[in-house]
């Protein structure tokens, strides 16, 4: 065997390029990778399932380091095999910062979560998707303990109708499809699942949506959303009162999107609020 083989070198006798100085006395706020994909299983109140995430994960830069080990990125999503929540999330990014010798950082990513649902009359149950992202970064204080902000993204397709259409119309009214997207912002002790981030936009709405309805469903859907018109200013004025009261969160930003079915555009409304 021959031991000049490059399978067989010791790592400590390569070069490590990456570790060497830099002279150019330019600090990088952001370095890492993005566009990562990796199997996760998220923990949900109807209980664990496996989705795919999609991950960005990046470090700051001290001006004298000429790059960071983005092979340790790697090495970190590979050690996880914990059902993904807020409390996972806040140790991924504590051991992340150790491990690349950094002071701050930033995680983020992508999923599609499923909750299981039961149609409002026949009980029949199916899934319904959501899009959600979790946001984690981290400072290192002159104490050298981490300062965690902790972040949750999610978009709720719901349901609006048209009160203006109720009113004028001698019978019906339009009705569209909605996003309502949530950006809240939490302390990292805060324990908040997505299901309370779900209901705090499908309460609101004219109607919630569901994967699959009988017939009576139909029914009740169309008679429960005319008996409540929303809005986009209706919509996303209500989702934030909700938001808002909430002691867990910090600060948010909702929008609500209506695709107008009358219309070839949408209509949308933002509101932002720090606590």
């Amino acid at each position: 065997m021959n031991d000049m083989n490059p399978a067989f070198l010791k790592a400590s006798a390569m070069p490590d390029v990456q570790a060497t100085l830099d002279e150019r006395a330019l600090s990088i706020e952001q370095v890492g990778i993005r566009g990562v994909r990796h199997p996760l299983t998220i923990r949900s109140k109807s209980g664990n399932f496996p989705s795919v995430g999609t991950f960005e994960m990046d470090v700051a830069l001290p001006a004298h380091v000429k790059g960071t080990h983005m092979s340790r990125f790697m090495a970190l999503l590979q050690k996880q095999n914990m059902a993904v929540d807020s409390t996972t999330v806040v140790e991924m990014i504590s051991d992340m910062l150790p491990l690349l010798d950094a002071k701050e950082g930033h995680i983020q990513f992508t999923y599609t979560h499923f909750v299981k649902k039961a149609a409002p009359v026949s009980g029949v149950e199916s899934l319904m998707d959501y899009e959600v992202t979790w946001i984690a970064t981290a400072k290192q204080n002159d104490a050298g303990k981490l300062d965690i902000e902790l972040g949750l993204r999610a978009q709720v397709p719901v349901m609006s109708l048209c009160p203006c259409s109720k009113e004028i119309s001698e019978f019906g009214a339009h009705n569209q499809r909605s996003h309502v997207t949530m950006d809240v912002v939490l302390d990292a002790q805060t324990k908040m699942t997505v299901e309370d981030l779900i209901t705090a936009a499908e309460s609101e709405a004219s109607s919630e949506l569901w994967g699959l309805l009988k017939r009576p469903d139909e029914k009740w859907v169309t008679e429960h959303s005319y008996s409540n018109p929303k809005f986009v200013e209706d919509l996303v004025r209500d989702v934030a009162g909700n938001l808002k009261a909430d002691e867990r969160i910090r600060s948010f930003m909702v929008e609500a999107e209506n695709f107008e079915s009358i219309h070839n555009h949408s209509a949308f409304a933002r509101i932002s609020f720090v606590k």
